[in-house]
């Protein structure tokens, strides 16, 4: 049901999950474990899995928090469950134990973080707009705020769609080099002529160690060759299909 990462599940303090689409209730293309409020899978059956998700990480169902993805730089700081609406960001931090930072993917980058010091977590989606925009440094501010020194943080990527898997053409290239130079080293040619393969993975990871991240680790398990284990909006694209499925990765702070 989920994946757990060796550099976080070594401290008592915290619950985390990479949960897979596997022991869920969903079926057909968002079989099983769909976690996305925004997708079209049945409502019901979505907070069925968010329910034995938060159940395996040892809080309420309504503290299962996530916000309204939007590919951004933002990150905002956790008190409690929503209010109304999700707020439009892509980070979030807390202090407040028995919150569970959930952040929804399906081949960007999920990132989990810990300051066990400080007592301070932290979760972010990082395609490769948000982490080129910065939304891994907004959320390391964001835990600093809450009295987490970046040089104490561990930082790690679940599944990720691998450099292998993703392919872009000429307009992403220029975009990304024009918005991020001296980064080529992420792109390798591609069979196509003009296209490349890019790293993702390896991008998030350069973007933590220069903000200065204590410790960053890759799990190294890609969404898109994984169908088993995962859900991946480029593989769905590629068949047509009408949707795809949401993952969850989640971390909390122990009472």
């Amino acid at each position: 049901m989920f994946i757990q990462a060796p550099a976080l599940s070594s401290h008592s303090g915290i619950r985390h999950a990479f949960f897979t689409r596997q022991g869920g209730v969903s079926d057909g293309i968002y079989a099983s474990l769909n976690g996305g409020i925004g997708s079209s899978d049945e409502p019901a059956k979505v907070q069925e899995n968010r329910r034995r998700m938060a159940e395996a990480l040892g809080v309420k169902p309504d503290a299962l928090i996530s916000v309204y993805q939007v590919h951004s730089p933002d990150a905002v700081i956790v008190e409690g469950p929503w209010r109304g609406e999700r707020p439009k960001a892509d980070a979030m931090a807390t202090a407040t134990p028995g919150l569970a930072l959930a952040i929804t993917t399906a081949d960007c980058g999920p990132v989990l973080f810990t300051d066990l010091d400080a007592r301070v977590i932290g979760a972010a989606h990082a395609g490769w707009r948000g982490a080129v925009t910065g939304v891994l440094e907004s959320t390391l501010t964001a835990m600093e705020r809450l009295g987490a020194r970046r040089e104490r943080i561990v930082a790690v990527l679940g599944p990720t769609i691998s450099q292998k898997a993703y392919e872009v053409g000429p307009d992403f290239i220029k975009r990304f080099t024009d918005e991020a130079p001296r980064h080529e080293r992420f792109f390798r040619q591609a069979e196509k002529a003009d296209y490349a393969m890019f790293d993702l993975p390896g991008f998030i990871g350069a973007r933590l160690e220069a903000a200065g991240v204590g410790e960053f680790t890759n799990l190294d398990l890609c969404t898109y060759s994984d169908e088993k284990r995962f859900f991946s909006y480029r593989r769905t694209t590629h068949r047509k299909e009408p949707d795809y499925g949401r993952l969850i990765s989640a971390i909390a702070l122990t009472p």
